[in-house]
């Protein structure tokens, strides 16, 4: 019988995505819709990128479960080199509406989206773009995982503005607040705030 595949835990200077591991975790997936995104992150994390928090912002049993839905059979390191992320706590106040915002548009096709719901949302926690806080590749992983477990809110964003600053904006006009007073985005002054390229070198 051959042993648990095993994720070792690099060296914490490591920024780039883990490849080896994402091959790994995806050797051993189950063929779920968000299989691929999850392994993305996970292989992020533990080649020391990305801003989730080890279990990637999911309790231990949530992350448990997870890890034996999607990657059976995976060995998780048990500690990683991450220090506790610092957030401001204004931010972690909004944490459960960004959450229960994100449940009412899953699909409710798979378990994922719960987990998904969760991950998300703390990842808007943190200070980079949210597809680089959740340890995705691009934003093109990112809108296809917004696309596959929330479609109804991700068909809002038809005009692709960058997805941090959508979902707070979706929180403002549930709660009847409208801040910004541009008669439109095309003529805003801060509109590459909103809508300009996601790179590396731009802010959210």
């Amino acid at each position: 019988m051959s042993p648990s595949p095993r994720l070792e835990s690099p060296a914490p200077s490591s920024a780039e995505p883990h490849r080896q591991s994402y091959g790994l975790l995806m050797g051993c997936s189950r063929g779920l819709p968000n299989d691929d995104a999850l392994a993305r992150m996970l292989a992020t994390q533990a080649g020391g990128g990305g801003s989730l928090p080890v279990g990637l912002g999911l309790a231990p049993a949530e992350f448990a479960a997870l890890l034996e839905r999607h990657f059976p059979g995976v060995i998780w390191p048990t500690a990683l080199h991450r220090p506790p992320p610092v957030w401001d706590p204004r931010l972690l106040e909004e944490k459960a509406e960004l959450v229960q915002l994100l449940d009412s548009h899953r699909t409710e096709r798979d378990p994922s989206e719960r987990w998904m719901s969760v991950i998300v949302a703390t990842g808007c926690m943190a200070n980079d773009h949210l597809w680089e806080d959740l340890g995705l590749w691009s934003r093109r992983d990112l809108s296809e995982l917004m696309a596959r477990n929330f479609p109804t809110l991700a068909a809002r964003n038809d005009r692709d503005m960058k997805w941090k600053k959508f979902l707070y904006k979706q929180l403002c006009e549930r709660e009847g607040v409208y801040l910004c007073r541009a008669p439109s985005c095309a003529v805003c002054r801060d509109y590459v705030l909103c809508f300009g390229p996601e790179d590396a070198a731009a802010r959210p």
